[in-house]
């Protein structure tokens, strides 16, 4: 178990013990053991990856590469296939708007994507090139046959996130492939919130673009990948200038602490995957048990295909925001995604879905994560149930 507390700038010395951390969707607390692999870059092995005359950088690039392959081995993709990003947001923006010809094609997505694929999609469409954005069910899921109809012959690129980031909601993804490859089409995948979390595999997916990032799975902030196949790379174009670095696709000095940090984080992830699916599946079933007693209380999206350290619930009259104010020396929850939690609008995954803007307010988010404990989540539950009614008065 990771202990967070505050340190006072002052005296160096622990403060009061931080909240309960629930918000793991927005970001992931660094591992021990990968901040053990990143810290000797930092330090003695500080090269640059580019500089290919001496030791300093020789080092640096097998630790570059040796970084590429357990990213590679997390999604079943080949090293290199890895184009290393500053994060999911930058590996999304290169898969929509470098996609060459395929850019000014059409393009379908869904209503509930992340904000960076939502504003590709926006940019695209005011660049002239038309979009199709398809609804989803009340599980939060897209039916592979909508997208069937929606293919045209001037189609170039399908977007779909793997698992959502507000409600976890799995898509069937592998289908949808099927039909991007029968058609010729490019298929982008944002495997954000699901890898490290549930099984990605490229081959199986028949994705030509893959998004990841470190943070999401317990590594370091500020670095992601672009997965690139062979077969898509003749399509795609830098959107970035400068330097040849990442193959030209993302140019700039590679930040070897962070990538070495990347691939420490996806090989334990890997490892961890199946038991550790279990406990925060396991975690999340008490969490709701405890919550149930809340009259009214709803469940947005489905349970069967869902990330299993996901809940997203509401009650009639709660506005999330009032309550996760009223927590916020206990508990530390969300509203929705990190890249929205700035205003205060109904959540657009939660309006598809099919919840009122006056229901949409009242979606809470939890997110539970590696180092979540059972104890945790009772106290979270209890400072949840007595803060509960003080809402209402």
């Amino acid at each position: 178990m990771i202990s967070v507390q505050a340190i006072d700038p002052d005296t160096g010395i622990a403060a009061r013990r931080m909240p309960i951390y629930l918000d793991h969707h927005a970001t992931t607390p660094l591992d021990p053991r990968v901040q053990d692999a990143m810290l000797p870059f930092f330090n003695a092995l500080f090269g640059n990856a580019g500089s290919a005359e001496h030791r300093y950088g020789w080092r640096a690039q097998e630790a570059v590469e040796d970084a590429r392959a357990r990213v590679a081995a997390l999604v079943g993709a080949r090293s290199a296939e890895i184009v290393f990003t500053s994060g999911a947001t930058e590996a999304n923006n290169i898969a929509l708007m470098g996609s060459g010809d395929h850019a000014k094609r059409h393009l379908i997505t869904t209503g509930i994507e992340h904000a960076s694929v939502a504003a590709c999609a926006a940019e695209r469409e005011r660049r002239g090139g038309p979009i199709t954005i398809l609804p989803v069910d009340r599980d939060g899921r897209i039916d592979p046959a909508q997208v069937a109809t929606a293919i045209r012959p001037d189609t170039g690129l399908i977007s779909i996130a793997l698992a959502n980031h507000e409600i976890g909601a799995i898509q069937p993804l592998d289908d949808i492939g099927n039909l991007a490859r029968r058609h010729g089409i490019l298929f982008h995948v944002d495997a954000t919130q699901a890898a490290g979390h549930i099984p990605v595999s490229l081959p199986a997916l028949q994705a030509d673009f893959l998004s990841l990032s470190a943070h999401k799975l317990h590594g370091p902030t500020g670095v992601g990948a672009l997965v690139v196949t062979r077969q898509a790379r003749r399509h795609l174009r830098p959107i970035l200038f400068g330097g040849d670095q990442e193959r030209g696709f993302r140019p700039g000095t590679l930040p070897v602490p962070l990538i070495v940090g990347f691939g420490a984080a996806a090989e334990i992830a890997r490892e961890a995957m199946p038991e550790e699916s279990l406990h925060l599946a396991a975690l999340r079933g008490r969490l709701l048990d405890r919550l149930a007693v809340l009259p009214g209380l709803r469940v947005h999206g489905g349970m069967r295909f869902r990330l299993p350290g996901n809940l997203n619930v509401g009650w009639p009259g709660l506005v999330a925001r009032d309550l996760i104010d009223l927590l916020r020396d206990h508990v530390a929850l969300s509203s929705g995604s990190a890249c929205g939690s700035a205003t205060l609008h109904p959540s657009p995954v939660l309006r598809a879905i099919g919840l009122t803007a006056e229901e949409a307010l009242g979606g809470l988010r939890f997110g539970l994560g590696r180092f979540t404990t059972e104890a945790e989540v009772e106290r979270a539950a209890t400072a949840i149930l007595r803060a509960a009614p003080l809402l209402r008065r």
